[in-house]
């Protein structure tokens, strides 16, 4: 048995426009190895619509990472090509994998405009239409005129795409469906189908399309050297298309290279459906896994912890869930705001950090603050990081027998010298439980590594012990003579 994964989510929202992340994620790398990271998902490397002010989900040009002046800037956001993969060296040489955030569905910010026919669509129902043909001007082609054909020559027009949102002509926004065109049919059924997003939304049945991501596919792998990939919007996307993109990436790059999908849904029936549909082709991150955390957080303590896990992807799937707790897009003030309460957020991620089953993610919005919302860190998560890589281990019992205090215990292996844990955690009033860690725990005493409890415990001859948490805690017990020490510099 390996050293727990855990995955790092190395970016948040609010990070300020002065292209430098990349640089600080280059002198970070030893400081996330140290914490137990062994993946971090970076943020979208390519130049947005928006230039330097982007955070990388508008995408203008896949092929710039940093180098071209475009955009009215060369960096991005987060610095300049050669940072960028100056910092994905830096990561791997800490042996820790690298996931680049792969953005497809949509395109922004175009060069030139065309006349195009369209049908104007109900936002509310994308399969109904509310007007007649009619035609608008749109920024539907991309010529990147300052890239000057490097890498690819190819030029993105209005046959690319299946609708658009914007009416230069008239100034108009609406959701407009291209003359000619269908949506795409595999996608999420929200909105009556939910092919389109925002902006240029990209026709993944156009056959010049396939073959122009294939190619730039193969060009990112051998351009980055990444590792795996973190798959923006798939709900979005004909579930057919990384069903078929990611075998052959896979192929080229010569390896079963792991990849995770954002499908934001609540119900754990749209994501097991996904999977099935894409052929297992990617994990997903656990959505609503996510909900009843929020939900444990924000009501008064009447969240029924015995159903913490119910209808989540870790209890039905954990081979293919990714457990987070929050994200950049669950951010205060943006698209999918559903912040944990910070109260919550030491026993959130004690629940995805110390149990067996999912890949847990970690959002560096909790681990370093959210300085624009005047968030701060949250104090226990580099102690939880580390007791995960070093003692998070062995067979697994657990005590989800009352509404309020649940617990749980692992059980150590060999191989990790002192491994072995309970924790004992409440949405109310403190107390306490008799839990099994194990018969080779008999006779050693335990403490709370967080300092929550005072007392100790002592393991008795069954490989009991009788472990507390105090209201509205976290108490996470180690071997008395064990130290965890951390270090985020």
């Amino acid at each position: 048995m390996g050293k727990n994964d855990t995955l790092l989510q190395a970016f948040e929202w609010y990070l300020p426009d002065d292209s430098q992340h990349w640089n600080k994620l280059k002198v970070l790398a030893p400081s996330f190895s140290n914490l137990g990271v062994t993946m971090v998902w970076l943020p979208p490397a390519y130049k947005g619509a928006g230039g330097v002010h982007d955070v990388g989900y508008g995408v203008y040009d896949l092929y710039d990472l940093g180098e071209f002046d475009q955009k009215g800037t060369i960096p991005t956001k987060y610095g300049t090509k050669q940072e960028y993969l100056d910092a994905i060296d830096a990561l791997q040489k800490e042996n820790i994998s690298v996931l680049a955030d792969i953005v497809l569905n949509q395109k922004m910010g175009g060069d030139t405009e065309e006349t195009i026919d369209v049908i104007k669509i109900d936002s509310n129902n994308r399969n109904e239409e509310i007007g007649g043909d009619c035609q608008i001007t749109a920024w539907t082609k991309f010529t990147f005129p300052n890239r000057h054909g490097k890498y690819s020559t190819f030029i993105w027009n209005a046959s690319h795409f299946d609708g658009i949102d914007w009416d230069e002509k008239k100034k108009q926004s609406a959701i407009y469906l291209i003359e000619g065109k269908n949506w795409d049919t595999n996608v999420d059924d929200e909105h009556g189908n939910y092919d389109y997003l925002m902006g240029c939304d990209i026709d993944f049945k156009n056959e010049e399309v396939l073959q122009e991501f294939n190619c730039w596919g193969k060009w990112y792998l051998d351009t980055t050297g990444i590792n795996g990939m973190r798959l923006d919007a798939v709900k979005h996307i004909d579930n057919q298309f990384f069903k078929n993109w990611l075998p052959d990436m896979r192929a080229y790059k010569g390896e079963n290279f792991f990849a995770v999908g954002e499908y934001w849904n609540g119900d754990l029936g749209k994501l097991q459906e996904y999977l099935v549909d894409a052929s297992d082709c990617m994990s997903l991150f656990d959505v609503p896994l996510h909900y009843q955390l929020l939900n444990a957080s924000d009501t008064n303590g009447n969240f029924d912890m015995r159903e913490l896990f119910q209808g989540t992807l870790v209890e039905n799937d954990p081979w293919h869930a990714v457990t987070f707790v929050d994200n950049h897009d669950t951010e205060p003030g943006q698209s999918l705001e559903s912040f944990v309460l910070s109260w919550f957020k030491p026993l959130a991620y004690t629940i995805i950090l110390l149990r067996r089953d999912g890949l847990p993610c970690v959002f560096y919005g909790d681990l370093y603050g959210i300085p624009a919302k005047d968030i701060p860190a949250v104090a226990e998560l580099p102690t939880l990081m580390k007791i995960r890589e070093l003692y998070a281990y062995g067979e697994q019992h657990d005590y989800f027998d009352d509404s309020d205090i649940i617990g749980w215990t692992r059980s150590g292996i060999d191989e990790f010298a002192g491994s072995g844990l309970a924790v004992v955690l409440s949405n109310r009033i403190g107390g306490s439980k008799r839990m099994y860690i194990g018969t080779s725990h008999a006779g050693k005493e335990f403490k709370d590594i967080l300092g929550y409890s005072s007392n100790t415990v002592m393991i008795d001859e069954e490989g009991c012990g009788e472990f507390s948490c105090t209201d509205g805690s976290v108490s996470v017990w180690l071997e008395k003579t064990l130290e965890v020490k951390v270090s985020l510099d």
